[in-house]
């Protein structure tokens, strides 16, 4: 059976539970399989929010790639993804994506999934924007790019964190056709 492939890249912006989670949730679909990198920052925030270590979140990825590696399979448009997802997004890392400045491996891989055309995510996490954040946000959707600030949603009355994050998962996941479950709005 070919998998799909999903790259997914932790910046150090805040909200790494929604990457760990994801990659959670990720592992019980049997078809898809996870490209990981994390920046050093990321791997900073990991560890200060969840109190992880690196090799932790390595283990729930199927493969694992080095931050500095822009010449690996995911830097080249010949590796057929579903998509990339950046998750948390870093206003640098959007900076840099919106700009076309490929010096690292997730900002590398998010410019080739824009030139192929291919779905690509970003879970920014900033509050307030400012007009640089918006203009860089507006820049990366109009060259095809999905700008996904992961804001908790309360009609399907969570009662933990946990739910939040799920239910924020399981959205982020179907935009690229995986179904994971969660609660959806079925009107009022």
């Amino acid at each position: 059976m070919t998998k799909r492939r999903l790259v997914v890249g932790i910046s150090g912006a805040t909200g790494s539970i929604y990457a760990t989670r994801l990659l959670e949730r990720v592992r019980e679909v049997p078809d898809v399989e996870t490209h990981l990198v994390i920046s050093p920052p990321g791997v900073l925030n990991i560890k200060y929010e969840l109190d992880l270590d690196r090799q932790a979140v390595f283990d729930l990825a199927d493969h694992v790639y080095n931050f500095r590696d822009v010449g690996s399979v995911l830097a080249s448009g010949a590796f057929a993804t579903a998509g990339m997802l950046i998750l948390p997004c870093s206003m640098r890392t959007l900076a840099a994506v919106a700009h076309g400045f490929s010096d690292n491996l997730i900002t590398r891989a998010a410019d080739v999934h824009l030139k192929e055309r291919r779905r690509l995510v970003l879970a920014v996490r900033e509050t307030p924007f400012n007009l640089a954040h918006l203009r860089n946000m507006t820049q990366v959707t109009e060259m095809g790019g999905i700008v996904f600030p992961p804001l908790p949603a309360f009609y399907h009355h969570p009662k933990t964190i946990e739910e939040m994050v799920d239910h924020t998962v399981a959205r982020l996941l179907a935009l690229f056709d995986i179904d994971v479950g969660g609660p959806e709005w079925e009107g009022t």
